[in-house]
């Protein structure tokens, strides 16, 4: 044994080669926390002593590589000076750039995900080999900053300035030929053969068929392009990548951009000071601080579906009570993840619909050689469309997905109580109706939850869990773990009208509204929110979600919130919806809806709207600078998703700030609301509130707010 850590090992294999591997003791996987930093240290401290190494390979015994470093370490790391936070970067650097320099050639044998640091580590060796079971990449701008330990560096003196530039930027792993492709891996072989072929390359190094200085060399050098080559390159990728990333909202790949623009030209050592004092600049904007939080936030929420479903009863088959597009997308959802469902309605066109559906989803995957077609024909079979009850005996669980009516969901719900096992759970997929009402017609109400999806189904990763007053919490379980199983992140709200995520969208657009009745222009308020970073304004939304849903939804808030959403006006949505304008359902909302080139809705300014809209707005109009768009909206929204955790609608912050941004986009950027008050300042925030107050209650801070202050309290806590 050359050394014997928790985190790393170092043992002699044959002819001199040792093995370095990554082993995380009582871990599930490998990461570069403190410990494993401290670790690496002392091993590059051995390596440098010993005189017995020819050569070395770098293992994991864990199916993931290395993770990459330790984010929960990030939270506290970004808090300290920036003097503080480069140190760190730089001590790290230089045990990597030691372990670079060691004098005999290192292969990195890549046997899962090297992510982060992890790749980083592999781009130190003077070789790496890819299992084919293994992804590689630098996704940290998806976390707000970028490489840290010489990535941004390596990177680009391997693969190329466009190469690294993409890979940096975008953050999305590679797979093993694609790596191998732009150079990134030196050869791939299946998992089995990975040790061995590791072995094979040192050999072929030691015995100098193998030039490995040289290939170390080019990574301690400037890049080799000319002043135009680099110029060419580097504009290319800023019109690719600004494109897809606006730099006021994610600002780290401009920032890595800027980084190697200063150091292309720079060698090895001089280029990682370059690296670190970009990274710091990153790592202290509040991008970074949002988006380490909501990939904390992720997990927390990740963690607690696990706790809720730890007693969840057994699901082999569901079914879904209505097709068409909501229950079809259901239904394709479960098939999708190898979950047989029974799909029900009272109408052959309604079931022809839901199949529809599910092949169109499915169709496209195989246009875009995602699946084969003899996947899809796999998965369109575990659907099973029927008019009738008669295979619901040995259901785990029903999804009703009918119209939203209250009296109809009530007859459908008791009907299939009565031809379904006992212990089977039924679930309503409402957007606004309460699941204790409903739960009302049952016999077993224990046996009932609320399980709401948005739409499209497919695209959108939430999925609330209601818990009615007298939902069991094997029920709630089950549905949880259903959840879980078609692939969604579920979070479990308690029961009230419009549950969480639409309780909280409803102030908003009652915002909205009465900016409209107060002057504003509505397309100018979508372009102020989406420059906030939604990415639609809240005219382009409500014409997705459907202006009819919009008003009936409003009814049901306006009943179980009169205090706070039942306007003495009529607003500029229901006018609308009054004049025959449905949003992109009839081709004509706030704007009007043509189809484009690809055949998908292109929404154009309608002037017929302007005159509608002279009905419903007040004859002393104002207007309203951006600042102050901004302001009313997000008061309305972030104070609503507060009086939620007031209510123990919705348990912790995470989960409420995790719902808006899979359920109504929320800007990631931005952490959620809770976190965007954290942002604001609670004191700064109030003052807000107080000013905006004489709106109406929407706009009142909520007392939790108020106490919070007090006590010097934030929804996350600095370290």
């Amino acid at each position: 044994m050359v050394y014997q850590g928790n985190r790393i090992t170092v043992t002699m294999l044959e002819d001199g080669i040792a093995n370095m591997q990554f082993n995380a003791e009582n871990e599930s996987v490998n990461k570069f926390d403190a410990e494993t930093n401290q670790q690496f240290s002392e091993v590059v401290n051995t390596l440098e002593a010993s005189n017995d190494i020819k050569g070395l390979i770098v293992t994991s015994s864990k199916s993931v590589f290395i993770a990459g470093a330790d984010i929960t370490e990030f939270v506290s790391a970004f808090t300290q000076t920036e003097d503080e936070i480069r140190d760190w970067i730089i001590e790290i650097n230089e045990v990597f750039n030691r372990f670079e320099d060691l004098p005999f050639p290192k292969v990195a044998a890549i046997n899962g995900a090297a992510l982060g640091g992890g790749c980083e580590m592999t781009l130190v060796c003077d070789y790496r080999v890819m299992g084919d079971k293994a992804i590689i990449g630098l996704p940290e701008t998806q976390l707000g900053i970028f490489p840290g330990f010489g990535g941004t560096v390596r990177t680009t003196r391997l693969i190329g300035v466009d190469n690294a530039l993409e890979l940096i930027a975008t953050g999305t792993p590679k797979k093993p030929l694609d790596a191998l492709h732009v150079g990134l891996v030196d050869a791939t072989v299946s998992n089995d053969d990975l040790q061995d072929a590791a072995l094979d390359l040192v050999k072929k190094c030691i015995s100098g068929e193998l030039d490995w200085q040289a290939k170390r060399e080019e990574k301690r050098q400037p890049i080799k392009l000319n002043p135009l080559e680099q110029a060419m390159a580097f504009n290319s990728a800023k019109g690719m990548i600004f494109a897809k990333a606006n730099p006021k909202q994610y600002p780290a790949p401009a920032l890595a951009i800027e980084a190697i623009e200063k150091h292309v030209n720079k060698t090895r050592d001089a280029a990682i000071e370059v690296e670190a004092t970009y990274f710091v600049k990153a790592a202290k904007t509040p991008q970074a601080a949002s988006l380490v939080g909501l990939f904390l936030n992720d997990q927390l929420v990740k963690k607690l579906a696990k706790k809720h479903s730890k007693d969840a009863h057994d699901i082999n088959e569901a079914a879904v009570l209505g097709a068409g597009i909501m229950g079809g997308g259901i239904a394709y959802q479960a098939a999708s993840k190898g979950l047989p469902i029974i799909m029900k309605d009272i109408k052959a066109e309604q079931l022809d619909l839901g199949m529809g559906e599910a092949s169109k989803l499915l169709g496209k995957l195989v246009d875009r050689d995602k699946i084969s077609a003899t996947d899809m024909g796999k998965t369109l079979s575990r659907i099973r469309p029927t008019l009738n009850y008669g295979d619901f005996g040995e259901t785990d669980i029903v999804i009703e997905a009918v119209v939203e009516n209250p009296k109809i969901k009530q007859s459908v719900l008791k009907e299939v109580e009565g031809l379904v096992k006992d212990d089977c759970i039924l679930a309503s997929n409402t957007s606004t109706i309460s699941i204790t009402y409903l739960a009302e017609a049952l016999e077993r109400p224990e046996n009932f939850v609320g399980m709401h999806f948005f739409n499209p189904v497919h695209r959108m990763p939430l999925v609330e869990v209601i818990r009615g007053e007298k939902s069991s919490e094997a029920a709630i379980a089950t549905t949880v773990a259903l959840a879980s199983k078609m692939g969604k992140t579920p979070i479990v709200v308690n029961d009230c009208p419009g549950f969480l995520v639409n309780r909280v969208l409803f102030p908003y657009f009652g915002a909205f509204d009465l900016l409209l009745k107060q002057g504003a222009d509505f397309t100018h308020v979508d372009k102020v929110m989406e420059r906030f970073g939604w990415p639609m304004g809240p005219a382009y939304l409500i014409d997705v979600v459907g202006l009819d849903t919009g008003v009936h939804g409003a009814e049901v808030m306006a009943d179980g919130y009169p205090d706070r959403m039942k306007p003495d006006y009529k607003g500029a949505i229901e006018h609308l919806y009054e004049a025959g304008r449905l949003g992109q359902k009839n081709d004509k909302g706030f704007y009007r809806y043509e189809t484009d080139k690809r055949g998908k809705p292109k929404k154009v300014t309608d002037d017929a709207t302007y005159a509608l809209l002279k009905d419903v707005t007040d004859k002393d109009a104002q207007s309203f600078d951006d600042d102050a768009i901004v302001n009313r909206m997000m008061l309305a929204f972030c104070n609503e998703t507060v009086r939620c955790l007031e209510d123990n609608i919705v348990a912790t912050p995470a989960e409420a700030d995790m719902a808006m941004i899979m359920g109504v986009g929320f800007p990631p950027f931005r952490g959620g609301p809770c976190r965007y008050i954290d942002q604001v300042g609670l004191d700064t925030y109030i003052a807000l509130c107080d000013k905006y107050a004489h709106l109406g209650k929407a706009y009142e801070a909520p007392q939790k707010l108020r106490d919070m202050a007090a006590n010097g309290e934030r929804f996350y806590p600095v370290n």
